[in-house]
């Protein structure tokens, strides 16, 4: 079943159970696939995973900003959003399952020191895209080449 179908699926019981937190969310997906669709780009399913994490990034950066304007009410929309869009996303990867494929990456590349750390980076970005977030991924990156 395609993500569009999905979406229009999941916002019809949205709608019937009058879950405006849930109908928000998908109504943001809902129009960034359209816009997807209307860039000229072909949608394939890394395009769309693509786009979703980037709405999550979006609102967990908008989420931080209203926590220290102390903007609850916005903040708990957000997180709202997250949620929705999350359940579209694949499970994301545990801390230690993380550390063991970058474990991995480093012995595959041969990457010894901290300034091997950009081609560590390019090919974890590649292998564990939708798995992780790129800031988790740096995280564990730095730690393991110290």
């Amino acid at each position: 079943m395609s993500l569009e179908t999905q979406v229009m699926a999941e916002m019809k019981e949205a709608m019937k159970a009058k879950d405006e937190a849930s109908l928000r969310g998908l109504r943001a997906i809902k129009a960034a696939l359209l816009l997807l669709k209307t860039s000229g780009t072909e949608v394939t399913e890394d395009a769309e995973l693509k786009m979703l994490q980037k709405m999550v990034k979006q609102r967990k950066d908008s989420l931080d900003i209203f926590k220290q304007q102390n903007r609850t009410d916005l903040a708990q929309k957000e997180e709202e959003e997250i949620k929705v869009i999350e359940k579209f996303l694949p499970q994301q990867m545990s801390e230690d399952e993380l550390k063991l494929a970058v474990q991995k990456i480093i012995i595959d590349t041969g990457a010894s020191s901290a300034a091997d750390m950009g081609k560590v980076m390019g090919a974890a970005t590649k292998q564990l895209a939708g798995k992780a977030d790129g800031k988790t991924i740096s995280a564990v990156v730095k730690e393991l080449l110290k």
